[in-house]
């Protein structure tokens, strides 16, 4: 499917308010969603892309017998909503979005994941203080990947 063709639904989307758009073109298929659905399998012949993707947050772990000590009742944790490059700033050599210590709103992006040639920004789902970075600079990220740890 031509990146063109969507680029223009994603453009669509965001116009219109629907949260969800899927359209199949012989056979490849494209879903377009606002907010990631948690758990969801995905064919091999029908990448997802996200326009707006929201944040998703952990459940709270145990301690593993690695030695990571449990999250606290007041931490909570942003992991990435998808696969991707992880990028703190929107270019290199730019200030970070948010440092250790930064106090953060609702809805102020934390960082940028690139997949497959678009730039999502990953915003923040709760208020408070960052006070984990947990992934690197231009590093591949995983879906579901703690990403912040916020209080």
């Amino acid at each position: 499917m031509d990146i063109r063709k969507v680029k223009k639904l994603i453009e669509l989307l965001e116009e219109s308010g629907i949260s969800e758009l899927e359209i199949s073109e012989g056979e490849e298929s494209v879903r377009i969603s606002r907010h990631p659905r948690m758990g969801m399998q995905v064919a091999a012949q029908a990448p997802i892309m996200h326009a707006a993707p929201a944040v998703a947050a952990a459940a709270a772990t145990p301690a593993t017998s690695a030695g990571q000590a449990a999250p606290r009742n007041d931490e909570h944790t942003v992991t990435s909503p998808m696969v991707g490059t992880y990028y703190a700033s929107a270019s290199p050599g730019a200030k970070p979005f948010v440092e250790i210590g930064s106090e953060i709103e609702v809805g102020q992006i934390l960082c940028i994941i690139e997949a497959m040639k678009m730039m999502n920004q990953i915003e923040s789902d709760k208020a408070g203080r960052v006070t984990a970075m947990l992934a690197k600079n231009g590093e591949p990220v995983e879906f579901g990947q703690p990403l912040f740890i916020i209080e």
